[in-house]
This record gives structure tokens, C-alpha cells and sequence, in this order.
């Protein structure tokens, strides 16, 4: 594992690239979009084919009862519902997996140029295999996807990542899915639909609107830098290639703060003593939410509805089918606030509950706010976040990025890293902690502890 933290550290250094130029990926990513043909129109319910509402329990589901279903869900607090809205179902686990392996003497990852029916610019930079366990089942009786059987098979191969993590929990019900990286020894047979890039040029991408997409970010953000101890040799080996060395030293650095049963026994006194309570209910329950013949809207107004489209996309293993979407109703808001403390990167984040979260709540960034957020609901981290959003001295990056486009239609998000200093910080609110990236490398390598918001932030980080 020392040689693996070794390489992927060069890879993520390496932004020239090893196989293809940067400029070759950004062409290539331009002529799929020009010549892959999509179109998604947007139809009624009754249209949407296999789909419909079935009244008997209150979800928009198929008669396969296969990929997803659509049910009212509330959150209730001593008999009084403090939410509801539309909540994804969907039980089953995915495969977001990603083959590297090492050429021309760098790693590179195997990439796919993937469009899906709710991304907003057609083509975006995805795992190596991106598939529901229906899609690789042929459920839909399509066609497997390719690469399949590297990752039915990894054992075969060195796995660098294998974890199962949550997807967003404001839009779906406890939803899971499998991060996996394997690496590779023999050749792996390249289709026009991938193409090789080391970490850093797919970490240079991510600074694009739109290009990363966020199974590729989640599936990173798992790498496993800090879960093996390094020799003084190896770490100083490693100290050329990063250019912010506050952040070498919150990966590699040998000080640690021990946080875990500080955030462990705020977040399962949460757990234990939380009295709220959620359950799913049918649709048609859901008092401020009206069911039309082409969408399901709040009537107060949301950050999300939902609708009904008939899609088209050329290359797909199945090319023309039907199914409901989650239209976002503005753009939210996710940022990361760092400071570096004794010459150490460190990053804010805030245990956070979300409505379909698998066990009540993970940890977030340090803002994590839907478009129909109000500032007098706002505490000292947001403050301090708005007070200096626009300042480009603070803001290290901003960036709009992409939600998972085979649910969510045209989601895209702004994803802030921004640096403060550490006295503004220090006093932050309970339920906020301030880690090193160690401490955070470590609780990612275990299921649903950190929640896809952080883990796409913690994505975008450069050396």
C-alpha cells in the first residue's frame, strides 16, 4: 500500500498528463457532444410508459417494480409534521467503479464520457462502469455495460477502494451505492466511450462547470491516502510534489489531533436521544404538494418538483426509454471552509440531518444550503461564509457542478472551497468540528460517515 499512496500522490501531481493531453480529453469530450445525438422532452404521466402512480400505495413506481419509485415522505417531531416532500426509492446498490493502472510510469484512470438524460451539457467525465445492479442485470433489456466483469471480479485485481456510500439525502431515501477502485496489470481494451487521464487531470477538470461528473468526484474522494503508516523516508519523499504544503501536512504530517470520540459521541447522542421521527406515506398525502398531470410541485414553494420525460440518447445500452425526473428549482449552495492552524490544513465540517440519510445524519460541509434557504435561519459559520463569498482572496475555488444526472434534471450546484483565518473560525457553533484531511481520510473509508456534499468538496482539493 506504501508504493500505491506513492503513485496515486504522482497522478494527482501530474495535470500534463501521461497518455492523453488535457487539450485531447476537452476535444474528445466536444466532438461526443456534437455528434451524440440526445433529446429529452419533457411529457405527462400518462404518457411516461411503463411509469404510473399505483393508488393502492401512493408511489409512482413500474409494473417491475425494477431501478426506482417515487413515494411522499415526512419527517414528524412530537405528532407535528415539520416536512414532506417526494423521495426517491431506490434499495438497490450500484456499481460507480473506476480501472487505473500504471502507464508510461503514472497512474491513469480509465474514464467515461457518459451522458445522462438530466445533465445539463450532455457530456460529463464518469466512472469507468456507472450502473444501477437493474442496469447490470439487464433488467431494462439492454446490453451490459462495459467492463463489467473487471469489477464482478476484483478480487483478481489490487482493490484500492471499496466502499459503500450515500448519495443525496434530501432526494433520496437511504440510498447507497459502491465506490470502487481496482488496479490493473494486464491490458484493458479502450472503447471510444473512455479514455485514459491521470488524478490531476481529472482533478483539473473538476475546476470546469459541468465536466466532472458527481459519481466520478464521490468515487475519488475515497481514496485511501492516510489508512497505512508511512515511513519518515516515504513521507518525505512525497513533500516535493505539493506545492501547499499546509495541506501535505494534513495529510502525511505525523501530529494528530484524535478527534473521533469527540464527533462520535456528538453524532450518536443524535442518534440515540433524536426525537424526531420519518416515514413514507403516499403521495397523495402530502398536504402542500399538488400532483398535476405533468409534475408534482409544492404549492409554497421547494427546491426541487417533479417531472416526466421522454428521453432519446445514442450509444446508451438502451437508447429511447421513459421515466420521471427530479427537477431542481434553483441552485444550492455547498462550501467548505479550511484554515491552516501550526501549519496545518484544517477543514470545517457540521454533522448534518437530511431527510432520506441512511442513520439520521453524516458529516457535511461546513455550509450546505438548498436554493430555498433563509439568512434568518443563518448561524455564525453561514455568516461568516456570505460575508466573504465574493471575496477572491478567501475563495479558492467556485465552481458549479453537476447532481447525478440519471434522477436529478439540470441540478447543478455552486461548490466553494474557501480559506479563512483561524480566528474567525475557532468559536464555531456545536456540531461543527475542525479536522485535518487525516481525520477525515480515515471516516471515509468506513460506510456513511461523510455525506456526498463533503465528499465532492474534499474532491476538488489541488497540490
Amino acid at each position: 500500500m506504501n508504493d500505491m499512496v506513492f503513485d496515486l500522490v504522482v497522478s494527482w501531481a501530474n495535470t500534463a498528463g501521461s497518455v492523453n493531453t488535457t487539450d485531447e480529453i476537452i476535444q474528445w469530450i466536444e466532438e461526443k457532444n456534437t455528434t451524440t445525438k440526445v433529446n429529452i422532452e419533457k411529457i405527462g404521466l400518462d404518457e411516461c410508459i411503463p411509469w404510473y402512480y399505483d393508488s393502492d400505495v401512493g408511489y409512482i413506481t413500474n409494473p417491475a417494480r425494477s431501478f426506482f419509485s417515487i413515494s411522499g415522505f415526512q419527517a414528524v417531531l412530537n405528532g407535528v409534521v415539520q416536512l414532506e416532500q417526494p423521495i426517491l426509492l431506490q434499495n438497490e446498490i450500484g456499481y460507480l467503479g473506476i480501472i487505473c493502472k500504471k502507464i508510461n510510469g503514472v497512474l491513469n484512470f480509465l474514464m467515461q464520457a457518459k451522458i445522462e438524460p438530466g445533465n445539463v451539457n450532455k457530456v460529463q467525465l464518469s466512472p469507468t462502469i456507472q450502473a444501477t445492479r437493474s442496469n447490470f442485470t439487464q433488467k431494462h433489456g439492454g446490453k451490459k455495460p462495459p467492463y463489467l466483469e473487471y469489477f464482478l471480479n476484483a478480487s483478481l485485481y489490487t482493490i484500492i477502494v471499496d466502499q459503500i456510500q450515500s448519495e443525496q439525502s434530501a432526494r433520496f431515501y437511504k440510498k447507497r451505492n459502491r465506490n470502487i477502485i481496482i488496479l490493473v496489470d494486464d491490458e484493458v481494451e479502450v472503447y471510444t466511450s473512455h479514455m485514459w487521464m491521470t488524478l490531476g487531470q481529472i482533478k483539473e477538470l473538476m475546476r470546469h462547470d459541468n465536466i466532472v461528473n458527481m459519481d466520478t468526484r464521490t468515487v475519488l474522494s475515497c481514496i485511501p491516502y492516510c489508512v497505512t503508516t508511512l515511513s519518515a523516508d516515504l513521507r518525505e519523499s512525497l513533500r516535493p510534489y505539493f506545492s501547499d504544503s499546509a495541506l501535505y501536512e494534513s495529510i502525511f504530517g505525523e501530529d494528530e489531533e484524535y478527534l473521533f470520540p469527540t464527533i462520535y459521541q456528538y453524532i450518536n447522542n443524535y442518534k440515540m436521544f433524536s426525537d424526531n421521527e420519518t416515514k413514507l406515506v403516499p403521495l397523495h398525502s402530502l398536504s402542500s404538494w399538488k400532483m398535476e398531470e405533468d409534475q408534482i410541485i409544492c404549492e409554497s414553494g421547494y427546491s426541487f418538483k417533479v417531472i416526466y420525460s421522454d428521453i432519446e440518447i445514442e450509444g446508451r445500452e438502451v437508447v429511447h426509454w421513459k421515466q420521471p425526473l427530479f427537477e431542481a428549482v434553483g441552485h444550492a449552495t455547498f462550501g467548505l471552509i479550511m484554515c491552516d492552524v501550526d501549519g496545518i490544513r484544517k477543514f470545517l465540517v457540521h454533522a448534518t440531518p437530511e431527510a432520506g440519510c441512511f442513520d439520521k445524519l453524516e458529516l457535511g460541509p461546513s455550509v450546505q444550503l438548498e436554493p430555498d434557504f433563509f439568512m434568518d435561519g443563518a448561524d455564525l459559520v453561514i455568516d461568516l461564509f456570505f460575508r466573504y463569498r465574493h471575496d477572491p482572496s478567501k475563495v479558492l475555488c467556485d465552481v458549479m457542478l453537476s447532481e447525478e444526472g440519471g434522477r436529478f434534471y439540470c441540478e447543478q450546484n455552486h461548490n466553494v472551497l474557501m480559506q479563512l483565518d483561524y480566528d474567525l473560525v475557532k468559536d464555531h457553533p456545536e456540531g461543527y468540528f475542525l479536522v485535518d484531511y487525516k481525520t477525515l481520510n480515515k471516516l471515509v473509508q468506513i460506510n456513511n460517515c461523510l455525506n456526498i456534499q463533503l465528499r465532492n468538496l474534499l474532491s476538488l482539493l489541488v497540490i
